[in-house]
């Protein structure tokens, strides 16, 4: 079959033997300038991102990680360039520190108890919320997510209310019943569990919220499937739902136990690290000692923590990512 041609055109052999058009001189058509233009455009569009993430994320995080090797301090801040640099000794030191030990088994005990914790109470009141509730849905998931929103000064008014060692609400409760409450706050022993609990009652809400929309996806007809083969409502839950709910699972304790790992609002409002330094986290002494001037140290514990957190996350995801 012979193939018309446009004026300038010339015929070339395709694959299969045919003539098709092809540009004079046996040429095809080059889009090299509309790619050149559409990545011009690309670049244009992206620089204001680029240049702000250059100026205010990666200059600033490179500059901490080089000031981490140094003996910066905060008299050196009218000659930043003339400090000497310690290698390794920053981490050493800080490694070495006994507050800095402890600061690192408060923060080792909070999210090993608080995470945990957040976790069952959230995906408990997700599912009380999918299966048990059904009227006055949207009020109970504005009231379980508000301590979230509610800033933390008045979250430790409240707090500092129900825990008071005399009047408190806790301990007045706890008068009727014949128990003579501790002094929650002010307590070797209690003061850690108190910052958890009123932690886990902080943020169990987002984590629910993630939890519900988890339930709500999953099928009606995996459940019916379980229930027409014999399962009971807990064998159904935990051997159909809590799988699918793996990614979800997955998502849920990875920023919680970020969020934990770097918990500082609850004893820099309610302890100040006391009593004896046993609810003094890594933030919160990272925190005193740039406060104290010491740039240098201040900024290896904050890398100390950055990889703690790193390797947990990438624990959590191979534990817990979709088989």
């Amino acid at each position: 079959m012979v193939q018309k041609t446009a004026p300038g055109e010339a015929l070339r052999a395709s694959p299969g033997g045919d003539s098709v058009p092809a540009a004079v001189g046996g040429r095809a058509p080059r889009r090299g300038g509309q790619l050149n233009r559409q990545t011009a455009a690309a670049w244009v569009l992206i620089l204001p991102f680029v240049v702000l993430f250059l100026a205010f994320t990666a200059g600033p995080v490179l500059g901490s990680l080089g000031m981490s090797f140094t003996d910066m301090r905060q008299r050196d801040l009218r000659t930043p360039f003339a400090v000497n640099g310690v290698g390794f000794d920053n981490y050493i030191k800080a490694l070495s520190d006994e507050t800095f030990q402890k600061a690192a088994f408060n923060t080792a005990y909070f999210v090993i108890l608080g995470v945990p914790l957040t976790l069952v109470v959230a995906l408990g009141a997700a599912v009380l919320l999918d299966r048990g509730v059904k009227r006055f849905q949207a009020l109970f998931k504005v009231g379980y997510y508000l301590p979230v929103v509610t800033s933390i000064v008045a979250i430790a008014v409240i707090w500092r209310f129900v825990l008071a060692p005399d009047s408190g609400l806790l301990n007045t409760v706890l008068g009727w019943v014949g128990i003579d409450g501790p002094n929650w706050l002010a307590s070797k022993t209690w003061a850690m569990p108190s910052l958890i609990a009123m932690a886990v009652w902080r943020n169990f809400g987002s984590a629910m919220i993630i939890f519900l929309a988890g339930l709500q996806g999953i099928p009606q007809s995996v459940e019916e499937a379980g229930q027409i083969d014999g399962a009971g409502p807990w064998q159904r839950f935990r051997h159909l739902i809590l799988p699918l709910l793996r990614p979800t699972i997955l998502f849920t304790s990875v920023t919680t136990g970020i969020g934990y790992l770097q918990f500082f609002e609850e004893p820099f409002v309610m302890t100040q690290g006391g009593p004896l330094n046993s609810t003094i986290s890594v933030s919160m002494y990272t925190y005193d000692q740039f406060g104290f001037g010491n740039y240098g140290l201040a900024t290896s514990m904050a890398y100390i923590l950055f990889v703690v957190i790193a390797v947990i996350t990438f624990i959590q995801f191979r534990l817990l990512r979709e088989k």
